[in-house]
């Protein structure tokens, strides 16, 4: 499942390598959170969250024919820039 995300996302942003995907998974539960660049989030939302409601639907699909429930939670990541601020 954790590909499948990766392979869709990636393809959409600017900052491909800046994409990270975290799986917890339970035995009928799968979260999976998201954490993209500020910059990128729009792109994963897309216009009015067709985007995002479009990946959300193959991935509650995916899972469904596995026989268990999908959660996918965006996390928002602080650019380079801004955690050097951050520290100061």
């Amino acid at each position: 499942m954790k590909e499948f995300v990766e392979y869709i996302v990636k393809n959409l942003v600017d900052n491909p390598d800046k994409v990270r995907i975290n799986e917890i998974g339970g035995t009928h539960t799968l979260i999976i959170e998201l954490s993209v660049e500020k910059a990128d989030i729009g792109k994963i939302i897309g216009k009015k969250g067709k985007t995002i409601n479009a990946i959300r639907t193959l991935l509650m699909s995916v899972a469904s024919r596995n026989g268990i429930r999908v959660n996918l939670e965006i996390l928002e990541e602080s650019s380079e820039k801004e955690s050097a601020e951050e520290e100061e």
